[in-house]
């Protein structure tokens, strides 16, 4: 399966949804292969540290910020791999569109702030425009760094998302936790770290099963 956690709105905290996604699957026995499409190169550096420090399991990762180039390597090398994770975005690029004609799934996360949710219009256009020319894609929104209570502005965001026809919303929202930055951070993922963080732990698994499970069971049907 290949998925692209992209959006053109940057500090959405995709890139540690990414690596968290990746090294997740990985730890499920997935040989997974995980590409930085994003100048900064954040998620690079992370699973770099992961290789440095020996932390298995190992998790394959390489750079392309260039759309031609993303899409013929993936094109030559994804039989090699179970599950194919694409951070890709924080603005609209020739390697978030390459990205996007690729996958199978587009995971948007985006944050309870109203230039957040406004920005969604612009991955929607992208999404209506790869549909245009291929069948396949689902694209689910899922609400990133929201509020740890039940605030009001995750249930305007949320609101907010199903006015935006292109999108699947996740009712598996990952809440602003230290655990996720730490984790990434060091080229973990939440379920690795130490001390443990439950709650985190528990989000991660109801966002990956909802993505990866929902997918499967779709190309079964």
């Amino acid at each position: 399966m290949i998925i692209t956690v992209g959006n053109t709105k940057g500090g959405v905290g995709k890139t540690t949804l990414a690596v968290n996604l990746a090294i997740a699957r990985a730890l499920d026995g997935r040989d997974v292969w995980l590409i930085d499409g994003d100048r900064q190169g954040t998620a690079s550096s992370a699973i770099a540290l992961r290789g440095q420090s020996g932390k298995a399991p190992g998790v394959a990762c390489a750079q392309y910020t260039d759309g031609t180039a993303l899409r013929g390597q993936v094109l030559q090398q994804r039989n090699k791999f179970d599950d194919i994770v694409i951070d890709a975005g924080g603005r609209d690029s020739t390697a978030l569109r390459a990205a996007l004609v690729l996958s199978d799934v587009l995971l948007v996360p985006f944050a309870p702030r109203s230039y957040d949710v406004w920005a969604l219009d612009d991955m929607a256009a992208l999404v209506d425009e790869v549909r245009s020319v291929r069948d396949g894609l689902r694209a689910f929104a899922v609400l990133n760094l929201a509020d740890p209570g039940a605030g009001s502005d995750n249930v305007e965001a949320e609101a907010a998302v199903a006015e935006v026809k292109q999108f699947e919303y996740l009712e598996t929202p990952i809440r602003r936790r230290k655990a996720f930055s730490n984790a990434g951070g060091a080229g973990l993922c939440v379920l690795e770290i130490m001390p443990r963080d439950f709650k985190a732990i528990s989000e991660l698994k109801a966002l990956k099963e909802a993505v990866f499970d929902m997918q499967r069971t779709s190309k079964e049907d």
